[in-house]
């Protein structure tokens, strides 16, 4: 059961994240290396991560978007675990950025297990 519905909850996260850098950009301003600029950043996370949703929704590219998935999870570490050891985390509370560490590290096995889980096409 998890193995049919897990790729679509990770589309469905992709395609919300997508919707959120054009509806609201500056969100995730505090977020963004100060040496990209967040327009930059914004459209290509819009573009990255609705071509790894839309990916994973369609079974012939799941395998490869599943694959994207779980490595942009990893690209997004470094963030959530630097967010942790601010005086100040970007998410508010320490506890919550400690607890969207915890996520992140769900996110990467749940990447990995829809990957290894997918037929190759």
């Amino acid at each position: 059961m998890i193995k049919k519905i897990l790729p679509y909850l990770l589309a469905a996260l992709m395609l919300l994240g997508a919707y959120g850098h054009i509806a609201n950009p500056d969100f995730y301003g505090p977020m963004v290396p100060a040496f990209i600029p967040l327009d930059i950043a914004n459209w290509i996370s819009v573009v990255v991560e609705a071509a790894i949703g839309i990916g994973l929704i369609i079974p012939s590219t799941r395998k490869m978007a599943a694959r994207g998935f779980f490595i942009l999870m990893i690209v997004f570490l470094p963030i959530h675990i630097w967010d942790v050891i601010q005086e100040t985390p970007v998410v508010g509370s320490r506890r919550a950025a400690l607890i969207r560490l915890l996520v992140q590290f769900l996110l990467i096995y749940a990447g990995w297990y829809v990957q290894r889980s997918s037929q190759a096409k």
